[in-house]
């Protein structure tokens, strides 16, 4: 009697074998690699944690106490919310884009890292509420709380745009739970508008301002979001190089168009909110400085895994590490994302 044969993985990608991983969770995991260390995990996550809440909190006082200029009220907090909310918006939509991605590749049964688009949605409603008790109380969430500031908040533009981004949250978070949940990108888009019409509060051309940030913040979305579902979902092909690989360079493609959309719309912006010779005098001006360099660092790490990838043939791995400090300086093109939000805006260019 013949011994029975091993079943042969088929050639379309990496599917799940039962062995179980706690990054990878569609039906298990393949192969157990090395597992990082829960306690150097928390401690990372506590450090980045500490660093969001210290920059959004006292980065908006610095910049604006120095050019002497007339700070919002609740700016810090303001920064901080639209910092995660922001975060949650890239999670979220990066997921969608990933999985569609990672299904190109693998095929339907392909096996996928644990979804955070669920999490990520419901932070997003939290932080939307966050922002309508800011509104509601006046740079103050605790004094938002009551009845009647809640329902004058209604009235105002920021206050039904927060509350349009709670509800559009929501939604995802159900489509997210739901068997479909590719529709969550229908109240993702409604997000990222709220957050363009909230952008652009400008009587003269809000139409310009509104049609560049949709792109501006959609391409963000997509880069951001998408590489870290890329780098998740590579985690859990990583006994199967080869695939882990074509994916990467399959995210590599469009994310060269999303570059060049993200650096177009940006300066665009700019140009039509910021006199250059305020550029350096002004609160607004230096966050935005600080915005250009990280943008400049990120768009050097991408080079460098990009240049990387042709080496993986050789060197399996080589362009995860550029990837993943990418990965980092997109989180910190977000948070100062967040604080150039609560900075208050120069006059515009006459």
């Amino acid at each position: 009697m013949n011994p029975p044969q091993p079943a042969s993985r088929p050639a379309s990608g990496p599917v799940a074998t039962g062995s179980g991983d706690d990054a990878c969770g569609t039906s298990g995991a393949g192969v157990r690699g090395v597992r990082r260390s829960p306690v150097r995990r928390v401690c990372a996550l506590a450090a980045a944690g500490c660093v969001v809440v210290l920059v959004t909190l006292l980065g908006t006082g610095l910049v604006v106490d120095e050019s002497y200029e007339i700070r919002l009220p609740g700016d810090g907090v303001t920064a901080l919310l639209r910092a995660v909310l922001l975060a949650a918006l890239c999670v979220h939509g990066g997921e969608l884009a990933g999985v569609r991605l990672a299904r190109r590749v693998g095929g339907v049964l392909v096996e996928l890292p644990r979804g955070w688009a669920v999490w990520a949605a419901w932070v997003g409603v939290g932080a939307a509420v966050g922002q309508l008790l800011l509104v509601a109380g006046s740079g103050s969430p605790v004094a938002g709380v009551s009845g009647p500031a809640l329902v004058d908040a209604y009235a105002t533009r920021p206050g039904l745009l927060a509350l349009l981004e709670a509800n559009a949250f929501l939604l995802a978070a159900l489509c997210a739970a739901s068997r479909r949940p590719g529709w969550a990108g229908v109240p993702l888009a409604a997000v990222v508008f709220g957050e363009a019409l909230r952008a652009h509060p400008e009587t003269g051309t809000p139409e310009i301002g509104v049609a560049l940030t949709l792109v501006h913040l959609t391409a963000t979305t997509l880069w951001a979001g998408g590489l870290l579902h890329v780098l998740r979902t590579r985690w859990c092909w990583r006994h199967d190089g080869a695939v882990g690989r074509e994916l990467l360079v399959r995210y590599a493609r469009p994310a060269a168009l999303l570059f060049a959309a993200i650096t177009v719309t940006g300066v665009c912006s700019t140009l039509r909110r910021l006199p250059l010779a305020e550029a350096f005098s002004t609160g607004y001006g230096r966050v935005l400085l600080a915005k250009l360099v990280l943008v400049l660092v990120v768009s050097g790490l991408a080079l460098a895994a990009r240049g990387r990838m042709r080496r993986e043939a050789v060197l399996p791995g080589a362009a995860t590490g550029p990837a993943r400090a990418e990965v980092v300086a997109l989180g910190a093109v977000v948070l100062v994302s967040a604080v150039l939000t609560a900075v208050p805006l120069p006059p515009a260019p006459g």
